[in-house]
């Protein structure tokens, strides 16, 4: 998992652990994340070209917004996505992206383009 974890602000249930920020990217798809109360989990999705087909991202949403909260987010002019969540519950939530297809002239978008989906468990 290309997930990293570096110290965010002080918050959460217990006054001596720093919250984490977990950075996921397009190869943390499917992967499993634990995270604390308190912690952020951080999403970029990079758009990309490949065999005469570009692929862009929607915004990173949450199953179970209550528990884990976008606090950023958005799309670029390219393309890319990004979005900041804050764990305040303990709870379970996945965070989705879609992929949308854009054919270059003469190529075809296959008919099933997946989602990126990871899940998160906060205890």
């Amino acid at each position: 998992m290309a997930s990293a974890a570096v110290p965010a602000a002080a918050h959460g249930p217990a006054p001596h652990q720093l919250a984490q920020r977990h950075v996921l990217t397009n190869l943390d798809n499917g992967q499993p994340v634990t995270a604390r109360l308190g912690d952020d989990i951080e999403v970029r999705l990079t758009s990309y070209r490949e065999d005469g087909l570009t692929y862009t991202w929607s915004t990173p949403q949450s199953s179970a917004p209550k528990v884990l909260r976008r606090t950023a987010g958005g799309p670029t002019p390219n393309g890319s996505a990004s979005a900041v969540f804050h764990q305040d519950y303990a709870g379970a939530a996945t965070i989705s992206a879609h992929r949308h297809c854009h054919p270059s002239p003469g190529h075809a978008c296959p008919l099933i383009v997946p989602s990126w989906r990871v899940r998160v468990t906060g205890k």
